[in-house]
């Protein structure tokens, strides 16, 4: 596991909004942020799918957190620009961005990949990650230190037969990261990086791998330490870097 022991408030005050906190990685996360002291802006499809993770953090007596609602596959750019004017309504800016947003579509040659799979999952994990960011970042440019992280995999650093869009997705996933991480580099307090999380228990990955014993695998809950550390202070001065999990 990624070597890093999070002191206990480490994100204390911080804002942290997270996409895809429903179920998952993305719920560990948001559940984890809020344990160390963040105010969690939880992003999903439907307010349905996060008021138990709201409701979670409220009865543990974590900062109240607030939900956020936008399906990344039919939102408009403008619909990004209504939900960046809400949060800075309500809270003025924030400090963290997670883009853990992200669909597996199907596991099929390309020759074979049905387009209009390829179109969504790129649409889902490329541009809603793009349309997200672009949105939040004018939120990030303060006077403290501000950090994004946008979930990569294993296959977005070396393609892998039949993994198609997901794998295509997570390289542009990549370039994503670097293009704005120099951009910032030298010019902003955000810093920018990715993270591979391995082969972890979640519904994806017994989608990815139906014949695999899920327990084999460490829980959401196992890896948090790398997510923890991209969103405290103890990361400044990393940016541009392809983390591991695992």
């Amino acid at each position: 596991m990624f070597d890093y022991t999070a002191p206990e408030n480490c994100l204390s005050g911080k804002k942290i909004l997270v996409t895809g906190s429903a179920a998952g990685i993305g719920r560990a996360a948001a559940l984890t942020y809020a344990k160390h002291g963040a105010t969690v802006l939880l992003h999903g499809r439907k307010e349905k799918t996060l008021n138990p993770v709201y409701d979670e953090i409220v009865k543990a007596g974590y900062p109240e957190p607030a939900i956020c609602p936008l399906d990344l596959e039919f939102a408009q750019p403008e619909q990004y620009e209504e939900l960046a004017a809400l949060v800075e309504q309500e809270f003025g800016t924030i400090d963290g961005l997670l883009n853990n947003a992200s669909i597996l579509g199907v596991r099929s040659p390309i020759q074979s990949y049905d387009p209009s799979v390829w179109m969504k999952v790129m649409h889902i994990n490329v541009n809603g990650s793009f349309m997200m960011t672009q949105a939040m970042l004018p939120l990030m440019q303060h006077d403290k230190p501000a950090s994004i992280a946008l979930t990569s995999s294993s296959v977005g650093r070396k393609g892998r037969a039949h993994w198609g869009a997901y794998a295509a997705s997570k390289f542009a996933t990549e370039g994503l990261m670097e293009t704005l991480a120099d951009e910032l580099s030298g010019m902003s307090q955000v810093r920018v990086n990715s993270i591979n999380p391995g082969a972890t228990k979640t519904q994806m990955r017994a989608w990815a791998y139906p014949g695999e014993n899920p327990n084999d695998n460490p829980s959401p809950e196992d890896i948090m330490n790398v997510y923890l550390y991209l969103m405290s202070d103890d990361s400044i001065g990393t940016t541009g870097q392809q983390l591991n999990a695992q």
